[in-house]
């Protein structure tokens, strides 16, 4: 249990200023992940049997049929602070570790708390407001949460392990999206942007809260409407940036895609963000993986310096990315009732698996 803190009321260090990660929750970089894993991989189960989605199909989440009708869905998340107030980044981070369950087509069921604290630093009274906030979220869609784990660690971190519940014939998965699929994002990019302006002191009020009530924004209702849309590809857009989660989709796919940059919905402000140097460094490693190594980012020179950044920017809680069968236009329109900024940004397309031609037009 962390120690007492040694500061006088009123003296605590912000969140933020506690955080190493640049002011996103950043995924460790793709390339690097993948070189520590690789020899591991007789150590990790793909899928086989009831073992429906493992750790080979590098999806958002495990996925364990129960029988004909009932398959466990599995997930954790946490990170460092990305906002200073901590309720908001407890229920940003409840909110981020559901969104793996919902990325797979389940819904929630129960969740413990995963946390570290820096006792000499931030008193307990803060991490229980972190902790209360963590579960105001779960319990708005009746998940359970029933206890966790906090050790002593100088940084601070907060997150959860979810267990959800899923039809195994109703599941999204990265590898089922089909070339002609239309792509559908159900929130705004640039997360990570705002964050890294708050860490630096130079993210206004206004900007901060619309940030907040992004990632607190629960991608269940996007998942409702996507089942019934007749979806089968989807991921959350969450550390890897929007290309490269999409990237992920389509190597999984084997097929290829183009992005109308013009249409990513955007969180106001963020390109003027990124004009002044707001950029995290998970976002700057997404852009080095993606447009220097792999090679599998092309972006058109019409399109704006600063709008191709927030496509590689590392978010938070993210929305939903949709692969949607066929030409059906009656989900963005049940979308954007639910008041998301759901919109179409491209097509799957045959080529180079992976590939993505980024261009400056409206879908």
């Amino acid at each position: 249990m962390p120690s007492a803190p040694s500061h006088a009321p009123g003296e605590y260090p912000r969140l933020t200023s506690l955080s190493p990660g640049g002011g996103c929750a950043c995924k460790l970089p793709m390339g690097k992940l993948e070189e520590v894993l690789a020899p591991l991989a007789t150590g990790f189960h793909g899928a086989s049997g009831d073992l429906l989605v493992g750790a080979l199909e590098g999806d958002d989440a495990a996925v364990f049929r129960l029988d004909g009708e009932r398959a466990v869905v599995l997930t954790t998340d946490f990170f460092t602070p990305i906002v200073d107030d901590p309720g908001d980044w407890g229920r940003i981070a409840a909110a981020n570790a559901l969104s793996d369950v919902y990325a797979m087509g389940g819904t929630p069921l129960i969740a413990v708390n995963l946390a570290a604290w820096p006792g000499a630093e931030l008193p307990l009274e803060m991490l229980g407001e972190v902790l209360r906030g963590g579960a105001e979220v779960a319990a708005s869609v009746n998940c359970a949460v029933v206890g966790g784990h906090t050790v002593d660690d100088p940084v601070p971190k907060y997150g959860m392990a979810v267990v959800g519940l899923a039809h195994p014939d109703r599941l999204f998965t990265l590898d089922a999206v089909a070339e002609g699929d239309r792509l559908v994002l159900t929130k705004a990019l640039g997360t990570g942007v705002v964050s890294t302006a708050l860490k630096r002191g130079a993210a206004d009020d206004a900007t901060v809260r619309v940030a907040v009530e992004s990632m607190t924004r629960l991608n269940d209702g996007a998942r409702t409407a996507a089942q019934a849309a007749g979806v089968r590809a989807a991921t959350d857009v969450t550390g890897f940036g929007l290309l490269g989660h999409l990237h992920r989709m389509l190597r999984a796919a084997g097929l290829a895609a183009t992005v109308d940059a013009a249409s990513v919905p955007l969180l106001p402000g963020v390109t003027d963000l990124v004009a002044h140097g707001y950029v995290s460094g998970g976002t700057r490693a997404n852009m080095s993986r993606l447009r220097d190594v792999v090679g599998a980012v092309s972006v058109e020179e019409s399109v704006p310096a600063s709008l191709a950044t927030v496509l590689f920017d590392a978010q938070t809680s993210g929305g939903l990315l949709l692969a949607v069968p066929g030409d059906d236009t009656e989900l963005i329109d049940t979308l954007r009732q639910e008041g998301l900024p759901a919109a179409s940004i491209g097509r799957v397309t045959a080529g180079a698996p992976g590939a993505i031609n980024v261009r400056h037009a409206p879908a």
